[in-house]
């Protein structure tokens, strides 16, 4: 692992209940704004042990790979999803209340 995985794993890490973010601003906040695939491979290597599921596309859209649980999971932290799409969330990108 390098200090950027290192790094986009505490960002990561501290997104609180009902925070939604996209891959893009993980990466951004860790410091390199165009390395949004790495967030997807930080997250696919060690997503268990991670809140995976508060990270979506820049559109909202769901992991095609995890939908029915990533939106059950967002759902229970009262974010609003429509068709595999956040739509609302408490904090975050997604925030429209």
């Amino acid at each position: 692992m390098t200090s950027f995985d290192d790094d986009l794993i505490r960002v990561i890490a501290m997104l609180g209940a009902g925070e939604v973010v996209s891959y893009g601003d993980v990466a951004a906040v860790a410091g390199r704004p165009r390395a949004a695939r790495a967030v997807g491979r930080i997250l696919a290597r060690s997503g268990a042990d991670l809140p995976w599921w508060r990270v979506v596309y820049s559109d909202g859209r769901l992991s095609p790979a995890n939908r029915g649980e990533q939106s059950a999971l967002l759902r229970a932290e009262g974010v609003l999803v429509h068709d595999g799409r956040v739509v609302d969330a408490p904090v975050g990108r997604f925030a429209r209340r």
